[in-house]
């Protein structure tokens, strides 16, 4: 059974239950055998016009979904362009901080005594700077 057949079966299903619900909560002082063949009849008239009324109410939610993705189409991509270029900020964060202690370290970036923290600093640098502007990059082909 398919994902939109079992949405359907239970829309079905609980608004039969809810006529049912309801006709015996109105019709409270009949005897049993009555209420059982009202109800049975009324179940099977409830699931035809349900079908045609979930068919309806299916052709009119894909008719709205159609017209809202087509209304929403250029902020899409304006929001794509928008996340890319955010990102790319905030990947340029860490650039702005590691920066200085490059700079620091300078002097020792073949052999001194902060060898070491230079290469990571600019490791770090030169990842997070390719992630940034890369990340531009993407949003100005956008």
């Amino acid at each position: 059974m398919r994902p939109e057949n079992i949405g359907r079966a239970l829309g079905i299903g609980l608004r039969v239950a809810g006529r049912i619900i309801g006709q015996r909560l109105a019709g409270g002082g009949q005897n049993a055998p009555a209420r059982s063949a009202t109800t049975a009849h009324t179940v099977v008239g409830a699931g035809v016009r349900g079908r045609a009324d979930g068919q309806a109410a299916g052709r009119a939610t894909a008719g709205v979904a159609r017209g809202v993705g087509g209304f929403l189409r250029p902020f899409r991509r304006i929001g794509g362009i928008l996340w890319l270029e955010v990102t790319g900020v905030f990947f340029l964060l860490p650039v702005l901080v590691f920066a200085p202690k490059l700079w620091s370290t300078r002097a020792s970036w073949a052999h001194g005594p902060n060898h070491r923290t230079f290469l990571l600093t600019a490791g770090v640098i030169a990842v997070f700077l390719y992630l940034g502007v890369s990340s531009f990059w993407r949003a100005r082909k956008r």
